[in-house]
């Protein structure tokens, strides 16, 4: 069980089935929420179920009120947004980068440059004595100037960022997820 991907979901929109996403983890023993992948109710919104409430704590991650299988409030490193009662998955606390005292999602980044970059690609931070952090892009194309070209065009300016690397293969976990820590090393390498 991990995220439902940007492309998986796009294939699902005309599937005739009900098709749904759930959130949940260990500590929850189950799901507390669904949100619908398909058909006119589509939506990138989790509805928790009945006896589940939803808030954020002070960073903006999801505290999660489900007294039927967890005594107390638990508090994830999810980064979400919520409007009325639902919420949104932005990303995991460790992937912030806080530049300039701006923060900045890398999965958010991610998603953004997607669909206008094709080869594999991944954002991490470094340190950097100005900013705090900076943002830095690894990627798999070659042509840095055009992959440069392509983040100033679609990406806010505190977005864009200040390096960008060409690795041979992007690092992954074994599960296939981008491997945060190894990428964050070599951002920090350059």
């Amino acid at each position: 069980g991990g995220a439902i991907d940007d492309e998986l979901s796009k294939s699902l929109l005309k599937f005739p089935n009900n098709v749904w996403s759930t959130y949940g983890m260990t500590e929850t023993l189950s799901h507390i929420a669904l949100r619908r992948l398909n058909g006119d109710h589509a939506s990138e919104w989790y509805t928790p179920f009945d006896s589940v409430k939803v808030s954020q704590n002070e960073v903006g991650c999801l505290v999660i009120d489900a007294p039927l299988v967890h005594d107390g409030k638990l508090v994830t490193n999810d980064i979400v947004e919520i409007k009325k009662g639902q919420f949104r998955i932005l990303g995991r606390k460790d992937n912030v980068i806080c530049s300039g005292g701006i923060k900045i999602q890398m999965e958010e980044v991610e998603r953004t440059l997607k669909p206008y970059v094709e080869s594999p690609f991944m954002i991490t931070k470094r340190s950097d004595k100005k900013f705090g952090e900076i943002v830095v892009l690894i990627t798999e194309n070659n042509n840095i100037a055009e992959v440069e070209s392509i983040c100033k065009r679609v990406l806010p300016k505190y977005w864009c960022p200040h390096h960008y690397i060409h690795v041979d293969c992007i690092p992954l976990t074994e599960t296939g997820k981008p491997a945060r820590a190894k990428a964050l090393s070599l951002a920090e390498e350059v």
